[in-house]
């Protein structure tokens, strides 16, 4: 079984609440013996997929498969084409460099549904929305990137696994995958 879950803002990906004030997936209703493939920080939000089969993590997460995975990622200041280029060629992050990826501006810029609580606005800073396509998830990664080459990232959804996109999946809301969708999930992006 493979489970899509559109994982809302303040929610952990775990079962186990571990003295977090933040909610545990246990307060979705689950089915029973399913764990989440991956995580996404308490602080972020959209696509988490869950599965009963433990062979799907290696197969979705190792970076030697080169399963993409996109995120968007609303940011301080608009960057030009010279930091999405630093973003794609990778940045130094904890020591290391992250590997290449593909960074762009979206445009037009998304409608997405406010958060609660709502990200902190700055009237003299402007906000926009990148998107960032990984194969690599490391903690913290994209806000880490980010914030090397100067844009801070203030809000950060994962939209996509494979081809797999979240689409109207309503934060808070899950589904078991159909045959065709777990497909999307588990077939390869182009390499980055």
């Amino acid at each position: 079984m493979l489970i899509a879950f559109n994982k809302p803002y303040g929610v952990l990906s775990q079962f186990t609440r571990d003295g977090s004030p933040n909610r545990p997936l246990a307060h979705f209703g689950f089915p029973k013996n399913v764990y989440p493939i991956g995580r996404l920080d308490a602080d972020s939000e959209g696509l988490l997929l869950l599965s009963d089969e433990a062979a799907l993590n290696e197969r979705l997460l190792h970076p030697r498969q080169q399963h993409g995975r996109i995120y968007w990622a609303q940011v301080e200041h608009v960057p030009s084409p010279e930091v999405l280029t630093r973003l794609e060629k990778g940045v130094i992050v904890q020591a290391r460099r992250t590997l290449p990826c593909k960074a762009w501006l979206i445009d037009p810029q998304p409608a997405v549904p406010p958060r609660v609580p709502p990200i902190r606005e700055r009237k003299s800073i402007p906000a926009v929305w990148v998107g960032l396509e990984l194969v690599e998830g490391k903690n913290r990664q994209v806000r880490r990137m980010t914030a090397a080459v100067g844009h801070p990232t203030l809000r950060l959804m994962r939209m996509q696994i494979g081809k797999f996109q979240l689409a109207d999946l309503p934060a808070g809301k899950w589904k078991v995958l159909t045959p065709a969708e777990r497909d999307m999930v588990l077939m390869e992006e182009s390499k980055i």
